[in-house]
C-alpha cells in the first residue's frame, strides 16, 4: 500500500495533474461558466425525468440545454479542462499499462517477495 501511495504521490506532483487542476480552477473561478454549466446540469436533469416519464420534452427546453451547452464548449477556459483532461487521462493510461506489465512479470516469476 505504501507503493501505491507514493505513485499517487507522483501523479499528483506530475506536469499533466497540475495542469488540470489550474484549468479546473480557471473555470471555477468564472462565475458566467458556473452559471451555464448549473442551468445546463439543471435542464438535463428535467429533460432526462420527462423522457423518463415516457413524454417529449419541450423543444425550447432542449434547444436552450443546446445552446447552453455549446457556449460552454465555445470557452476557451473550458476547452483548456478537456485537453488537460485529455493528458491526464493520456498519463493514467500510461500508468496502468506498466502496472499491469509488472503484474504480468510477477505472476510469471517463481520468487515471491513481499518488500
Amino acid at each position: 500500500m505504501e507503493k501505491a501511495q507514493e505513485i499517487g504521490r507522483l501523479i499528483g506532483q506530475s506536469d499533466e495533474y497540475r495542469a488540470l487542476k489550474r484549468a479546473d480552477e480557471r473555470v471555477n473561478d468564472q462565475a458566467d461558466i458556473q452559471e451555464k454549466m448549473n442551468r445546463a446540469a439543471a435542464l438535463a436533469q428535467e429533460i432526462d425525468q420527462i423522457t423518463a416519464d415516457g413524454s417529449e420534452p419541450p423543444k425550447d427546453k432542449v434547444d436552450e440545454y443546446d445552446s447552453l451547452v455549446s457556449a460552454v464548449q465555445a470557452e476557451p477556459s473550458y476547452q483548456g479542462v478537456v485537453a488537460a483532461q485529455s493528458n491526464f487521462d493520456k498519463l493514467m493510461a500510461k500508468v496502468n499499462a506498466e502496472i499491469m506489465e509488472g503484474i504480468k512479470k510477477g505472476a510469471e516469476s517463481p520468487i515471491i517477495t513481499l518488500s
